[in-house]
């Protein structure tokens, strides 16, 4: 384990801090920052610290006060805002008491808030309370959860760690645990750190330095004892080429993702989607292809606080059908049917012990492991699926460990549903507000111009996670850097030539591989040309031709099959121009290949409705812009466009805004706002095309 502490570092941190929120909690927001940095010690929002301090009312008087990290927050991204300051004498009283529960602690920790505008604080706040120490780091070692976790796991972790380390039986978050914390440390003053068995552990200094290495000198113990008590486990006599488990999971991704849709009784959206990630690696695969990989990997979690990532079980599927579609579907679904079956059976068990106001969980499962692929990680959005995978590496790589040392001991199922349905622990779960698209995904083609650009924006403020594609890959690189900067993890971008089959089933696969599947198509990649019928060069018209037709022809064909495949239906928008109604001179090629484009996805609409595939059009009129960034295609012909009508640019502008009813300015946001209508499914429509033109009278039908 790597001590990352460095004192220049400290100081620098330190001078940063401190005018904002004090030094004593500048030097915590460090060692907060050393340990989040390490995912072997806390993952995603897990584990937490404090300081204990003193600061002054508004009568100038000095008061204890204590901060603790707020729940859910990042250790790793620590700042000010991420810890909530107490009223430190207060909350030591509250040791006199003989019960308290949840929403009693909640309450008065609320009301003892030194900002009433502060983050909930950690579900373990009065641990660090009853902890002597002025710093306290708590953590889930992997290492410590390997030792912890085993049938004489308390005989190990003595052996492992001295006897100055106390071993506390499991006790769940809240007031019965720092009540427990504070009885065994008021027995054994000399103790300088302790382990919460299934838990973490805890450990406290006089500086954030001492509490820091402490953490690290225990672990670096931990490590050291399981190297020496560790026997190596048998691998599979056939073991899954890594490269073999990712082109499978490019085929099954889409099967799996569509079998754990969950029925909304909406007809017109029908599944509730989940985001889809992989994990597949040398240990998973060896894990999951060996003799004993069910046994080992289908135990209880390691520590409560995994339970609202991942479940307290995973799904195994014993020998999939890869080789048949239609047979692995059947064995999916049977498999998550009975799993969803067990879960409901499990909560009904406990349903006495439900809390007031805390509602069932969705029954599906968050993890699946396959032998010859390796782990399927499942959630809302790529957040949470990130979430899963991260804890599911983490959580088979101490299984494992544990296997190879003795035998696994994990919570009672009683504890697991208390911990599972625990209201500060689902509070984690409801912060932000769901958007319309959270759970969908989108690939958009011709993505760097203006409308491309303007669709992906809108589509992912909707919560919508966006594929860009384009061929122009330096404009493409700074659209995605452009929008990762607001939408991280929700973005990707990738070159695609929607002539070239190949490069299309690429561009289909790196969605999959991301994030699981495809639910909308933008058709939005095209390509115009200016001149007159009699001077047309045929080899140009052929250009376009292949472009504006074949591609979008080639593009509906892979959406289909990809949603067939899936099985859960599907939008695909086409942008379409005005043109096709009302094509204009010297325009010819762009207007004729554009109208039979237009007709493909006519057709599409009537072929694909049987699969709950719905395709729609969008027919803007000129977009010049959106933001900074230009439009290619009026990059292109603007040029003969301003010199044939002795327009400047501005002024071409103008005449594309006078010319219709509304004398409406085109944006490419207009035309995304329609592209939206379709995807959200405002109306049970298919077929149909929505003119975003400001009313132009000679572009009928309308």
């Amino acid at each position: 384990m790597e001590n990352r502490w460095s004192d220049n570092g400290a100081t620098q941190f330190i001078e940063a801090y401190k005018e904002k929120c004090g030094p004593d909690l500048a030097a915590c927001l460090y060692t907060s920052c050393l340990i989040g940095a390490d995912e072997s010690l806390v993952l995603h929002g897990g584990g937490n610290s404090s300081v204990k301090t003193v600061c002054s009312d508004l009568f100038g008087e000095e008061i204890e006060a204590i901060y603790v990290k707020a729940s859910g927050y990042n250790m790793a991204c620590a700042d000010p805002n991420g810890y909530t300051g107490l009223n430190l004498g207060y909350l030591k009283k509250l040791r006199s008491l003989s019960a308290l529960s949840d929403a009693e602690m909640a309450n008065v920790l609320r009301i003892h808030f030194l900002d009433s505008n502060a983050a909930a604080p950690s579900i373990e706040t009065l641990v660090h309370v009853f902890v002597p120490g002025k710093f306290v780091d708590h953590t889930h070692p992997d290492a410590i959860l390997a030792i912890s976790n085993q049938i004489d796991g308390e005989k190990r972790l003595k052996e492992a760690l001295g006897n100055t380390v106390l071993v506390l039986p499991y006790y769940p978050s809240g007031f019965m645990l720092a009540k427990a914390v504070a009885d065994v440390l008021d027995s054994n003053a000399s103790a300088s750190a302790l382990v919460l068995m299934q838990h973490g552990l805890v450990t406290w200094g006089k500086t954030a330095r001492e509490s820091y290495e402490a953490t690290i000198n225990l672990v670096s113990r931990a490590e050291k004892y399981i190297s020496k008590h560790a026997r190596a486990l048998s691998v599979p006599d056939v073991p899954t080429p890594a490269q073999a488990a990712e082109k499978r999971y490019l085929q099954v991704a889409p099967i799996i993702r569509g079998v754990l849709a969950q029925p909304t009784g909406d007809r017109d959206r029908p599944w509730l989607m989940s985001i889809v990630q992989p994990l597949i690696n040398r240990d998973i695969l060896d894990l999951v292809d060996s003799e004993k990989g069910r046994e080992i990997a289908l135990t209880p979690p390691l520590t409560s606080d995994h339970l609202i990532r991942t479940k307290a079980y995973y799904l195994w599927i014993e020998k999939p059908e890869y080789d048949d579609p239609v047979k692995l579907r059947s064995q999916l679904s049977e498999a998550v049917r009975k799993y969803a079956e067990a879960y409901n059976e499990y909560v009904d068990r406990h349903a006495d012990r439900m809390p007031e106001g805390v509602k069932r969980l969705d029954a599906m499962p968050r993890v699946l492991l396959l032998p010859g692929l390796g782990a399927i990680c499942v959630g809302k959005n790529v957040a949470h699926s990130t979430i899963v995978r991260d804890i599911t590496k983490h959580t088979l790589s101490v299984k494992k460990q544990i296997a190879a040392m003795g035998n696994y001991r994990g919570l009672d199922e009683g504890d697991i549903f208390d911990m599972e349905y625990k209201p500060l622990q689902h509070s984690k779960l409801q912060r932000s507000e769901s958007l319309p698209l959270e759970r969908k995904t989108a690939l958009i083609t011709g993505a760097a111009g203006a409308i491309g650009s303007g669709i992906a924006q809108e589509l992912l403020e909707q919560g919508c996670h966006v594929a860009v594609s384009d061929l122009d890959n330096s404009r493409l690189k700074e659209l995605v850097e452009e929008l990762k900067d607001s939408f991280g993890s929700r973005v990707m971008g990738m070159p695609l030539d929607i002539t070239d089959p190949q490069s299309v089933a690429e561009g289909f696969g790196s969605v999959i591989r991301t994030w699981g599947g495809v639910d909308i198509v933008i058709l939005n990649a095209g390509m115009a040309h200016v001149s007159a019928l009699e001077n047309m060069n045929l080899e140009t018209f052929r250009k376009l031709e292949e472009i504006n037709v074949e591609g979008i022809l080639g593009m509906l064909s892979e959406c289909v099959r990809h949603f067939k495949l899936q099985g859960t239906g599907g939008d695909i928008v086409l942008i379409s121009t005005k043109n096709v109604f009302a094509p204009g001179a010297r325009f010819g090629a762009y207007s004729a290949t554009k109208a039979a484009a237009h007709q493909l996805a006519r057709i599409a609409s009537q072929e694909f409705a049987e699969f709950d595939v719905r395709v729609n059009m969008v027919a803007p009129d000129a977009v010049f812009s959106h933001g900074n960034r230009k439009s290619g295609l009026w990059d292109r012909i603007g040029p003969d466009r301003m010199a044939a009508r002795g327009l400047s640019a501005e002024g071409l502008e103008e005449y594309y805004r006078n010319r219709n009813l509304l004398k409406a300015r085109i944006t490419a946001r207009h035309v995304a706002k329609a592209v939206l209508f379709f995807v959200t499914r405002q109306t049970p429509t298919t077929g149909a095309t929505l003119p975003v033109d400001g009313g132009l009278p000679d572009a009928t039908p309308r």
